[in-house]
């Protein structure tokens, strides 16, 4: 048998690729999109596609089980569980709960977990070529985490599907009762690691097993189910803006893209020409080189692993964009944003200096420290926000910060005074860049960021409130 785990840390996705060595034929489940992945490790170990599957109609990314069928030639087995507008809408071989397929002599049976979503279905892997009637293997999808449990909401908060997220919790709750009921040994195969919006307090450990989340998760712990649902519902993080066309685009027909597409170069006429028409310019620089000088009006989302997330919170799906990037980071840039549908982008600009040296003006993000931010803490002309999350804000920040999402700022902007010093922070100063670039490129000249942010502050020893501002 042969079992690979395919990790993908921006979305902190996990993808897997299960085959027979005996007759030669793999099954990929949950494939992210740049699908060559998986076909290149299929011809390392001498396998063909013959197989893709995913466990549901996933909201975080846009899934590649499209294009590896494309590609490959494989069969699409999805769920056909959840009822009339949880079908996919395209062609598949539609499974139910029961049902099995073989991959050479790997059996494959389909369980029907919903909670996270009504379609979700989790697979029992069993090698048959070792112990015929013995699975060794679930595949889960976001039904059970490593520590955790797929979140029940994103339907209603993302999604739109008023009263869905209590009937969500309380199916969870019965999918649980299936998990509890199966073998110790079994190897527990996610589709989410920590760091995904998917759940909230996902472990960071690959896998797990039955045994191990009967002790250790939280979920499986419970024995009143009122108490469940509540714990379920409380402290989820806020759903990226992106997941409601993911939750379509994973569901219809769309456009399939089989390659990495190759980005065009802009001329500094066509940079300008976009920043005059008010398209979106993504600098993906680091936060030091932006805050030091950018080119005014463009917003820093810096090329690391939270890329792909903010990018889906910044940008939407109908309006072209441009990147300010190096060559060298192209490829792993374009791969993000495939990865979560964001095709619309027509190019890229390789510096600013280019910009700068064409006798334009740079940009700065004026910086704050420590020691000036605490002296001015009490200052009725200095205002501070924080733009992380609300349990974030909650569990701990700077005395009298406001509490603004980032990827919500934009909607709040009439909140944002102008008038006095407005400080924006985070956690460790990323977010807080992107906020604080975004707020520049509405108009705002009275924006400062927080580099160090409440991490910094709060090792400092400085003060910590732990009432809601809002």
């Amino acid at each position: 048998m042969f079992f690979k785990q395919i990790y993908e840390p921006g979305l902190a996705h996990a993808s897997y690729m299960v085959g027979c060595q005996k007759t030669g034929e793999c099954l990929v489940i949950d494939a992210k999109r740049d699908v060559d992945t998986y076909v290149e490790f299929a011809r390392q170990e001498r396998l063909t596609i013959t197989h893709v599957t995913e466990t549901h109609i996933h909201a975080d990314f846009l899934s590649g089980t499209r294009e590896l069928a494309e590609i490959s030639g494989a069969k699409m087995y999805l769920s056909n569980e959840g009822g009339d507008e949880w079908q996919y809408e395209f062609d598949h071989i539609g499974m139910n709960d029961g049902d099995t397929f073989m991959v050479g002599n790997i059996k494959m049976q389909v369980m029907h977990t919903p909670g996270h979503t009504p379609e979700h279905i989790s697979f029992l892997a069993t090698d048959t070529t070792v112990i015929a009637d013995v699975p060794i293997m679930l595949f889960t999808g976001d039904f059970v985490f490593v520590g955790d449990v797929g979140r029940p909401d994103l339907l209603e908060v993302a999604a739109g599907y008023r009263g869905t997220m209590e009937i969500g919790a309380r199916q969870m709750w019965e999918s649980l009762k299936k998990f509890k009921a199966l073998p110790d040994h079994i190897q527990v195969h996610p589709a989410h690691g920590a760091g995904s919006a998917c759940g909230k307090a996902l472990g960071a450990i690959p896998s797990s097993t039955v045994g191990y989340e009967k002790v250790v998760n939280w979920a499986l712990r419970h024995t009143n189910e009122e108490a469940f649902v509540k714990e379920l519902l409380l402290g989820q993080p806020e759903p990226p803006t992106y997941f409601v066309m993911m939750k379509k685009l994973n569901k219809v027909s769309r456009s399939i893209l089989t390659s990495v597409p190759t980005l065009r170069r802009f001329t500094l006429g066509e940079l300008n020409e976009t920043l005059q028409s008010k398209r979106y310019v993504i600098d993906t620089r680091s936060k030091v080189s932006f805050a030091g000088g950018h080119i005014p009006g463009t917003i820093n989302i810096q090329n690391n692993k939270a890329f792909s997330n903010w990018a889906g919170w910044v940008l939407n799906y109908e309006e072209p964009f441009v990147l300010i990037a190096h060559e060298s980071d192209l490829d792993d840039l374009t791969r993000k944003l495939m990865r979560i549908g964001l095709d619309n982008v027509t190019g890229y600009y390789p510096n600013v200096s280019d910009w700068q040296n064409a006798g334009n003006d740079l940009a700065e993000l004026p910086q704050i420290h420590l020691d000036e931010l605490s002296s001015r803490l009490h200052d009725p002309l200095l205002t501070i926000i924080d733009v992380r999350g609300a349990s974030e804000h909650d569990a701990g920040h700077i005395p009298g910060a406001w509490n603004i999402h980032a990827g919500y700022l934009r909607k709040r902007l009439d909140e944002i005074p102008r008038d006095r010093t407005v400080v924006v922070s985070c956690q460790g100063g990323d977010r807080s860049s992107i906020a604080a670039s975004i707020l520049q490129r509405e108009g705002f000249t009275n924006i400062t960021n927080f580099p160090l942010g409440f991490g910094g502050w709060q090792a400092a020893g400085a003060p910590v409130e732990t009432e809601v501002f809002s």
